[in-house]
């Protein structure tokens, strides 16, 4: 029987490791706890054959208060291993939820569910929780069985006999659920994906009039994801019912069995309640482990998805620290494919962009433009070729410490709730820095991207908290705080993709005094627009179509191409791009 699709990654493998001395002490718990569930048994035994035919009421006192304690201490020692597993689970946490959350946020686990936070709470749950216990239980049913062949050899083969059944309904069990709890899993997945998606996107839903087809399509994403849950409890559900049922008939059998014994005088009235109780204690936790196989399906379901976040080679082996890049950027044959193994977005592409220059991007929807922004800003990994950054690539550089280096402008500007100056300090304080140098470099590049009066006016000021998404702020506001987070410490490299699309006339006049500015400090610049008035400060033009370079070089150069290509039917968007840029000066 496979439980994981692959074998367990080092980063997982080594977070169990180090919880290993938790999971070692809670087995000698279990051990201990096991064998003081025995005292009971041994309590009615010594009760039925001393205490009753001899009237003992002192040995009944005596023998009550010794169970008593046994008990207590059992109780004690399951609220240790209890907290055992608890801190392991915890300790589990701190060593994979970082890396988690830092591969969820990476293009570098295509394979990876977006749910992989609740994944990895199922699976920490698991770990430390009822299903965990009954897995440090069941190896101590042999000292049940040993115990009932001390009483009487039939009652420890009876013993032995329900526990195979038992074992042979969890097997069935698991095979017959197996599938549909991997189902139901991935269905619910979905159907949570997709009504985070649609919350997040509220205010469009309301505005279009969609909360009745979206709320008609999100209850069907979940009678689906309910519906196979419930087939799959169902069938779940029978085997439980069998096994319940398997365990009661057996400590009744085992109840009747030790009543045939004490009459054939092989062993004594006491021993028949407690061959009962022998049964029973032996049976349990099989029987919880079948009754909870749904919840041991759906964490095995979790485990393998999280396994999928997790490369087979190592990408966090040491790596010698570059310096500081100047802003030279190369790309070359760079190819991206679409996820799922879809259309190639870009087919080759290579190009040069030097310091102080500033390539203006231009082509018809779908040509590309924003896929080759996000690939030049790291955001992206290509499926071939390489993007260098003064001549090293860009997956040789630590992830957080190369996007310092970047100042990226993505369409939809993509702030994060927080207030402005942790969206403009790219969350800075988060990750440790110094207040006053993160401050002083907000307000710097708050200046630079001529946003810093409009912040001032803010009831707040920088602290003015935003919603997800740059709730609070018009389209042109958003548009321009995140312009100040891609300035934030003067990066070398800036990729600005539709910098202008919200800004009015008087906005994107200041947008070209940044531009111009950054390429006075020597930053290399990449624009990506529609709106082509931007690109009357553009040195070189480059364009796309159907994720080719078409054309590239000087921007008259370029623009005369065009003009005469424009002349010649059929006319394209490229050729629109043209006409507009006709009138511009070279």
């Amino acid at each position: 029987m496979k439980l994981l699709d692959a074998p367990l990654p080092p980063p997982l493998a080594a977070a169990l490791r180090a919880c290993k001395p938790h999971f070692m002490a809670a087995a000698v718990f279990s051990a201990m706890i096991n064998l003081l569930l025995l005292a009971p048994t041994i309590y009615m035994m010594q009760v039925y054959d001393r205490v009753v035919p001899t009237e003992g009421r002192l040995t009944l006192l005596y023998l009550t208060l010794v169970v008593a304690f046994a008990l207590g201490t059992q109780t004690a020692l399951e609220s240790v291993r209890s907290r055992l597993l608890t801190l392991a689970g915890l300790r589990v946490d701190r060593l994979l939820a970082g890396g988690i959350l830092q591969r969820l946020m990476s293009a570098l686990s295509p394979g990876s569910s977006s749910q992989g936070m609740r994944e990895f709470d199922i699976v920490r749950q698991a770990l430390s929780g009822p299903i965990a216990i009954a897995a440090f239980d069941i190896p101590w049913t042999p000292i049940y069985v040993i115990v009932a062949f001390m009483i009487h050899p039939a009652l420890g083969a009876m013993t032995i006999v329900g526990g195979a059944i038992l074992v042979v309904l969890a097997v069935l069990n698991e095979r017959a659920t197996r599938l549909r709890a991997r189902e139901a899993f991935l269905a619910q997945a979905q159907a949570y994906a997709s009504q985070e998606a649609v919350a997040a996107n509220a205010e469009v839903v309301r505005a279009l009039g969609m909360r009745g087809a979206l709320g008609e399509r999100q209850l069907v994403d979940r009678r689906k994801g309910l519906d196979l849950t419930a087939k799959a409890q169902f069938t779940g559900g029978g085997y439980s019912a069998a096994t319940k049922f398997t365990r009661m008939f057996l400590q009744s059998a085992a109840l009747g069995l030790g009543a045939w014994l004490a009459v054939d005088r092989q062993i004594s009235a006491g021993s028949i309640i407690a061959a009962s109780v022998l049964m029973s204690r032996a049976l349990q936790p099989i029987e919880q482990m079948v009754g909870a196989w749904t919840t041991v399906g759906q964490a095995r379901g979790a485990l393998n998805n999280l396994i999928k976040l997790f490369p087979a080679q190592n990408l966090e082996l040491p790596s010698t620290q570059l310096p500081a890049p100047s802003g030279l950027l190369t790309l070359e044959q760079v190819v991206i494919r679409a996820p799922g193994d879809g259309p190639l977005l870009l087919r080759g592409v290579s190009l040069r962009l030097a310091p102080g220059e500033i390539l203006g991007v231009i082509g018809p929807s779908g040509a590309g433009k924003s896929t080759l922004a996000r690939v030049t800003a790291g955001a992206i990994t290509p499926d071939a070729g390489a993007v260098r950054l003064d001549g090293a690539n860009m997956n040789d550089w630590d992830g957080d410490r190369l996007g310092r280096f970047i100042g990226y402008l993505p369409q939809d500007s993509a702030l994060i709730a927080g207030s402005i100056k942790d969206n403009v300090s790219r969350f800075a304080a988060w990750a440790g820095g110094d207040p006053a140098v993160i401050d002083a470099a907000v307000v710097a590049a708050a200046q630079a991207a001529g946003v810093h009066e409009l912040i001032l006016r803010f009831p707040n000021g920088y602290d003015t908290v935003l919603g997800p998404g740059g709730r609070g702020l018009s389209a042109g506001q958003a548009q321009r705080v995140a312009l100040a987070r891609a300035l934030y410490e003067s990066p070398p490299l800036l990729v600005l993709d539709e910098p202008n699309s919200a800004l009015d006339a008087e906005g994107e006049a200041a947008l070209n005094q940044t531009i111009l500015a950054a390429k006075a400090r020597g930053a290399a610049i990449m624009i990506i627009a529609h709106r082509t008035g931007i690109l009357n400060i553009a040195d070189r033009l480059l364009v796309l179509r159907d994720g080719q370079v078409e054309r590239i070089g000087p921007r008259a150069e370029v623009i005369a191409q065009m003009a005469a290509a424009a002349k010649t039917p059929p006319r394209s968007a490229t050729d629109g791009n043209a006409m507009s840029l006709q009138g511009a000066k070279p």
